[in-house]
């Protein structure tokens, strides 16, 4: 039986997010945990006609700590959507100061009650909050770098998208699958548009277009921050990018097709083709790069991508390592010091 955890199930993405999980024929227990409004989404989700289990978790105090550990018990795979979103004119660092001891906290219920569950970072930003959870499995000594994501998926679907608006009449989204490597904010995104059959559509645009193109995907989410007029930032698109990676997920664990997903891991020694990576990436510890996924979590790193990218991706990778090396050590500092 497959149990899935949702850490901020009440919140803009979570309930989109839970409701996609609910309807995934894989999962047949659905944890639902945040502290406020939960029992309202998990009575909502529970009406829906689907094989899995609902059931939900809130602490009656903030000292309550039997909650958390009831919802990840026995879990196999936890995704955490939860902090607070971007408002206008809020980066994603500005985020650390309140999210970072969320996620610590939320990774510690992790170390004590799931510690050989599939972890899926959402709460940005995620160039640091992945860097916290992984330090806070470390001092519980718990820790395995080939069952933790940072969900950059996000950055992949819009790659997709925006790409394909510019030939409405000759493809779609799902004609593309972008790799896209670095980080989870801004400037560290870099899409791979040179690789793959998005290369020739890419080639056709002018230089300023291109420039264009890039930029909307490192700072697509500004669109949905200012189109919302302060109400939020994106739900409904990262709890799509977050399902998605998680239900790829579940079919490595139950399946021996390749599956093959981008997503921001620990580059650690103990994973096939990690080292060779973090050598091309200025020895960054943490970096967003095509994995294998497999009944163990991730089996292979895809670094020889990073030999074939163009000399103008190379210059915005220099940019996401230089802002990425800031990023992951502002995350680990936040649980060494």
């Amino acid at each position: 039986m497959v149990k899935v955890t949702v850490l901020g199930a009440a919140g803009g993405i979570g309930q989109p997010l839970s409701l996609l999980l609910k309807i995934n024929p894989a999962i047949k227990q659905l944890s639902l945990f945040d502290v406020v409004n939960v029992p309202g989404v998990g009575a909502d989700l529970s009406h829906i006609c689907s094989d899995s289990q609902t059931t939900t978790h809130l602490p009656s105090s903030r000292e309550d700590k039997t909650a958390l550990a009831e919802a990840l018990k026995g879990s196999n795979l936890v995704v955490i959507p939860a902090g607070v979103p971007r408002k206008p004119g809020m980066t994603r660092d500005d985020l650390f100061n309140i999210n970072a001891s969320i996620v610590r906290d939320l990774a510690q219920g992790i170390a004590e009650n799931a510690p050989d569950a599939f972890v899926l970072i959402i709460s940005n930003p995620v160039n640091s909050t992945v860097p916290i959870v992984a330090e806070t499995l470390k001092k519980n000594g718990v820790y395995n770098p080939k069952k933790l994501f940072g969900v950059t998926t996000l950055d992949i679907v819009r790659a997709n998208t925006f790409i394909s608006q510019l030939y409405p009449d000759s493809t779609t989204p799902s004609n593309f699958n972008i790799n896209v490597i670095g980080g989870h904010s801004g400037e560290t995104i870099v899409p791979l548009y040179s690789i793959g059959n998005s290369k020739k559509y890419y080639n056709d645009l002018s230089e300023e277009k291109q420039k264009e193109l890039i930029h909307r995907v490192q700072f697509g989410g500004d669109e949905v921050v200012q189109a919302k007029n302060g109400a939020g930032s994106a739900t409904l698109s990262m709890a799509y990018a977050g399902y998605k990676l998680a239900d790829s997920i579940l079919k490595a664990i139950s399946t021996s097709e390749e599956v093959v997903e981008c997503t921001f891991l620990n580059l650690d020694s103990s994973i096939k083709g990690a080292s060779e990576a973090k050598k091309l990436v200025n020895n960054l510890d943490f970096f967003s790069l095509p994995v294998k996924l497999g009944k163990n979590g991730i089996e292979e790193v895809k670094y020889e991508i990073l030999n074939d990218i163009s000399d103008d991706e190379k210059k915005l990778l220099a940019v996401a390592i230089d802002q990425l090396e800031k990023n992951i050590e502002k995350g680990v500092g936040f649980i060494k010091n």
